[in-house]
């Protein structure tokens, strides 16, 4: 009964959450909407979310989370150093990726994590091919922007989801 009223327990929390955050008050029909946006939403979106693998490694993901936040920040300053120098340094590239993954909910984290990484967004994410297109705003060649994404983050996505 209770997945039926609440198939995605999580995202309904984490969606009334965030409503609270955004609305910057918990006033009594602030948190009644974010209940029912959060209920709301999950319910209208349980014949089409995909079934989440579950996280086997969890130490393995905090950690995972902490790289990728200490990535954001380093490559923030890189790309600011790029933009602000001369245009004719940048070495930009569109790379394809063949993935190891065929979990779609893990090739999305992972082409997730390449977007939010600033000087890296992906430009297309193929599951059934296994494939994921970036685009490096400076790579010196396919094979290192290749390296970096398989080695510092598929790796261990399939650590953490064992997939």
């Amino acid at each position: 009964m209770t997945r039926r009223i609440l198939p995605h327990p999580r995202l309904a929390v984490g969606l009334a959450l965030l409503w609270l955050l955004l609305a910057n008050s918990i006033s009594p029909g602030n948190v009644v909407l974010a209940i029912v946006l959060g209920t709301g939403i999950g319910l209208a979106v349980r014949s089409i979310w995909p079934p989440m693998p579950r996280i086997r490694a969890p130490l393995k993901a905090i950690a995972y989370v902490w790289l990728v936040l200490g990535d954001i920040l380093v490559a923030n300053f890189q790309v600011a150093r790029l933009v602000l120098g001369p245009i004719a340094r940048l070495r930009p590239r569109i790379v394809t990726i063949a993935l190891d993954v065929d979990d779609p909910v893990v090739a999305a984290l992972l082409a997730a994590t390449v977007t939010l990484t600033p000087g890296t967004v992906s430009v297309d994410l193929d599951v059934e091919a296994r494939r994921l297109v970036v685009h490096a705003l400076d790579a010196p060649d396919d094979r290192s922007v290749i390296d970096a994404i398989k080695t510092r983050y598929e790796a261990r996505l399939k650590e953490i989801f064992r997939c």
